[in-house]
């Protein structure tokens, strides 16, 4: 029996209904109960890291573990420099290739400031002082580059070097699972500590 044209409309119809339906099921599971109950489910077993892993002083945020952020003066523990400003809502790198002149130049700048800030040589510079991270907002430092820092930040605050040392210690995080990643130490968890008083004195 020959298919009529009302016949193909009808099918028609029917399949748009039907792709219609299926969509809108599909756009209130995935984009609305799905994201909350995960969000709820999240929020109920990881609270803190569910809200960004926010760190607070006096009930006051002075930031996010996972997110870097600027230290200045002799007190603090410098982190990574940063392509987009720290920003977090513009991660990114600068893109610019090892032979790129601006790049060279800008290291050279920075090196020479961190050799007369910390009073070492320019080849004692551990590279992720220099080199910004492909976030820009990398929050971490090497051990390495946390001890090149203890001696200023020890003279600046009055303390005993092993005392600081042993503050670096505590917050140096090992690989994860032991094999993933290298050794990092969190910088605004370190300062924190440092204002806390959490290195001690005397011994």
């Amino acid at each position: 029996m020959a298919t009529t044209g009302d016949d193909r409309m009808r099918r028609l119809a029917a399949d748009l209904r039907t792709t219609g339906v299926l969509a809108v099921l599909l756009f209130v599971l995935c984009g609305g109960m799905y994201p909350a109950l995960t969000t709820a489910i999240a929020g109920a077993l990881f609270p803190w890291q569910a809200t960004g892993s926010l760190v607070e002083r006096n009930g006051v945020v002075e930031g996010s573990v996972l997110v870097g952020q600027p230290f200045a003066g002799d007190r603090y523990f410098h982190g990574r420099p940063s392509a987009v400003g720290y920003r977090p809502m513009a991660v990114a790198g600068s893109d610019l290739a090892p032979s790129n002149p601006a790049l060279r130049a800008r290291v050279r700048r920075e090196a020479d400031a961190i050799a007369r800030r910390e009073g070492i040589a320019r080849t004692a510079i551990p590279v992720d002082l220099v080199a910004t991270s492909g976030s820009g907002i990398d929050p971490d430092i090497s051990p390495a580059a946390a001890a090149v820092q203890i001696a200023r930040v020890a003279r600046a605050r009055d303390l005993p070097r092993a005392a600081v040392e042993r503050l670096v210690a505590r917050y140096t995080a090992p690989r994860t699972l032991g094999v993933l990643g290298e050794p990092r130490v969190n910088v605004l968890r370190l300062n924190l500590g440092l204002d806390r008083g959490q290195s001690g004195r005397g011994n």
